[in-house]
């Protein structure tokens, strides 16, 4: 016994010794890989750690404690009505304007609290699959055609893939289904649009504090108009919460007054002091989050406001280790791309632009692939496939990148297995890279 653990630690030894001596620093593919994920790590934290994935959290955190499982059962359980529980799934990603990435806590929280397989795998489908700001954007940049089938294809491949899920999985999901039957649910604590009203401000916050910036040149129409005062949409919406904590969670009016004041002072601060205009929302927006876990862990009143923050601190232990590293793997591998600047990865750009040219299965197939792993944040998608369209992509491969690209990615798919198991993830993941696969073939061939 004492011998293999010897030997395992030389193996570590050896492995380290292997890597410091082979190191190709004198690689400039190798260098160039390594800034490029330096350069999507530092992205990374800046616009999406603060302003969406921390929300995103406490969204869950709420999902997890304040939303009565009876709720999710009766929604998304194993009892609950087919159609019920694909349509809730289905139409979720256009209220919750998300990436693969942020998704995941909301998924872990339902599926924690008992949702079935099938309807809480549409829902981690349909959440950033679905997000109709990006369809939007996809019909005004790529044209409307491809708006139109990116829609069609969200929707029904999210229905699709978690029946087929299920459907895999049905004797689990059998078995579930007569544990949940013996399953007594305490009363409500609160009436349920109390929750709701809780919930969909949080959610208000996250889509608003996240609305993307038009297309370079578009100074016109709500979508510019709503960029340009997004910050006051968030901050009205801020106010909402405001009143929640102390309306509905009953957490003491002077804390959450003096929350609001430091959030307050520390935007006028920001803003009057700080040049970097990046640095100038996510400083209140940080004062914000730390202002809400401090006057949430200090309420004495009602253990259920503590038990949420404490919950949100779980979803992002679990969470933020396995997305750091797989930003890590995702730049190394696939580069940088984000403001109009690609910074290549190991793998040079112009392999994947030559792979995915024509609409034949290959090009299709390998295009999902690369959607899969490859990470998009919110929007970022379609500047990417247009300048991928311009260097000879086809538009049947385009269509398969933005079916399996923002609902899946590297980052995402180490959550996914730590929730789901191992088994589970592949199986997701083959369902979303076959779907898109075919459904750009199809479109492929009709335009």
């Amino acid at each position: 016994m004492e011998l293999k653990k010897e030997l395992k630690i030389l193996a570590w030894i050896t492995a380290g010794f292997a890597f410091a001596f082979f190191l190709p620093i004198e690689s400039a593919r190798f260098n160039t890989a390594i800034a490029a994920t330096m350069d999507l790590v530092k992205w990374y934290a800046r616009e999406h750690f603060i302003l969406c994935l921390l929300p995103a959290f406490f969204i869950a955190g709420v999902i997890s404690v304040f939303v009565s499982q009876a709720s999710v059962l009766k929604y998304f359980g194993a009892e609950a009505k087919k159609w019920v529980a694909y349509s809730v799934a289905a139409v979720s990603g256009t209220i919750l304007a998300v990436c693969s990435c942020t998704i995941l806590p909301l998924f872990s929280s339902i599926h924690k609290r008992g949702a079935g397989l099938g309807p809480a795998v549409a829902f981690l489908y349909s959440g950033p699959a679905i997000n109709i700001l990006a369809i939007i954007l996809t019909a005004r940049i790529l044209g409307f055609e491809m708006g139109v089938a990116r829609t069609v294809g969200a929707v029904s491949f999210s229905v699709l893939i978690g029946l087929s899920m299920a459907f895999i999985y049905r004797k689990e999901e059998k078995a579930k289904k007569e544990e949940q039957m013996n399953i007594t649910a305490p009363p409500e604590k609160r009436p349920m649009w109390q929750t709701a009203f809780h919930f969909f401000t949080l959610v208000l916050i996250l889509v608003f504090a996240n609305w993307g910036k038009p297309a370079e040149g578009d100074i016109s129409g709500t979508w510019y108009y709503i960029w340009a005062y997004k910050w006051y949409i968030t901050g009205f919406f801020g106010l909402m919460l405001g009143y929640s904590l102390i309306k509905i969670l009953k957490i003491k009016w002077q804390w959450v007054h003096a929350a609001a004041f430091v959030t307050a002072l520390s935007a006028v601060l920001s803003s009057t002091y700080i040049n970097n205009q990046k640095f100038i929302s996510l400083i209140p927006m940080l004062v914000a989050i730390i202002s809400l876990s401090v006057i949430t862990l200090s309420d004495k009143n009602d253990e259920e406001n503590k038990a949420w923050t404490i919950a949100t601190w779980d979803f992002a232990k679990l969470i933020i280790p396995l997305l750091a590293l797989g930003v890590v793997a995702a730049g190394f591998l696939l580069g940088s791309t984000h403001d109009g600047k690609t910074i290549a990865g190991v793998i040079p750009n112009e392999w994947i632009s030559s792979l995915v040219g024509g609409n034949s299965i290959f090009s299709n197939f390998f295009a999902s692939v690369v959607g899969a792993f490859m990470y998009f944040a919110t929007l970022t998608e379609v500047p990417i496939i247009q300048g991928l369209l311009a260097a000879g992509m086809g538009k049947g491969p385009a269509l398969a990148l933005l079916l399996a690209g923002p609902s899946l990615s590297l980052p995402s798919m180490l959550v996914i297995q730590k929730v789901m198991g191992t088994q589970k993830t592949v199986v997701y993941v083959a369902l979303v890279v076959v779907f898109s696969t075919v459904a750009g073939l199809v479109f492929g061939s009709v335009f």
